[in-house]
This record gives C-alpha cells, structure tokens and sequence, in this order.
C-alpha cells in the first residue's frame, strides 16, 4: 500500500477509536436514562452500532497489522505491480484508459484505481508493455493490450 493509503487509514482507525467511540457511549448512556432496557428500542439501536463501530475498528486494526508500505522509488516498470500505473487498450472498443494498481483499502473506481485482488487487477498483474490479457469480468471477456507501464 502507499504511504499516502497507509495515513488515510491510520487516521480512520483513530478517528473511530477517538471520537466515534465517544458518541457511541454517549448514545448508549442517554438511551439507559429512558428506562426499562428490556422494551427500549433506541437503547437496542444504540448497542448495535456500538457492534458495528467495533467491528469495523476490527477490520481497519487487521488491516493495518498486515499492511507493508511500499516505497515507490524501488518499484520496477518493467511488469505490471502493485502501485503500477497501466495504459491499456481495450482491444474490441479500441479505446484506451489507465489505472493503478493498489491494495483493497485504497481502490477507488472513480480515481481510476482498482485493486490488485479485482478480475482485472489479477489479469494485469506480470505482464509486461506489449502484452495481451485477456481477462474474465462478470460482464464478459475483456481483451487488453498493454502499452504503457510506470509508476
């Protein structure tokens, strides 16, 4: 993952540990305030996103613990990698696009980066400038030529 991915989630998991956290007991004391815990629903809504807060303060911390920052100065253009950025050429359509190829946590369709765990970060993944990949999406097969590989 990039340094820039890394920051962003180390600043969510504090965020939900910090000030989500403080809400979440808030919500949970005045809903007690309200009476018989066993016929209050707003007491049975405010547990259950204390259980979601936790859990996803879970998964940020698991995928935090297995995360190595990549330095992008060691990276080699010559296949395609994590953090590679691909020129592509959709060989049916002939149009061309890019994408980077990043970890799960940072994929984002919308800034053109798809993760490496996708059909078509999967597909792309070894090959070098020139080659074609054909890839399985659940739209169909896609046809790639590689054109260009940096970082």
């Amino acid at each position: 993952m990039t340094q820039e991915g890394y920051d962003r989630l180390r600043a969510e998991l504090d965020e939900l540990k910090t000030t989500e956290r403080a809400k979440a007991a808030a919500a949970i004391a005045e809903a007690r305030e309200k009476g018989d815990l066993s016929e209050n629903a707003e007491y049975d809504a405010a547990k259950d996103a204390q259980g979601m807060l936790e859990a996803k303060i879970n998964e940020l911390e698991k995928a935090m613990s297995a995360a190595r920052v990549i330095d992008e100065s060691e990276l080699d253009t010559s296949r395609v990698t994590v953090l590679s950025i691909v020129r592509l050429k959709n060989l049916k359509f002939d149009k061309e696009i890019s994408y980077r190829l990043v970890s799960e946590t940072e994929a984002n369709l919308k800034e053109k980066k798809i993760s490496v765990n996708s059909p078509i970060g999967q597909g792309l993944l070894g090959k070098e400038v020139g080659d074609k990949a054909q890839i399985e999406t659940p739209g169909g097969t896609i046809e790639f030529e590689i054109l260009e590989i940096s970082i």
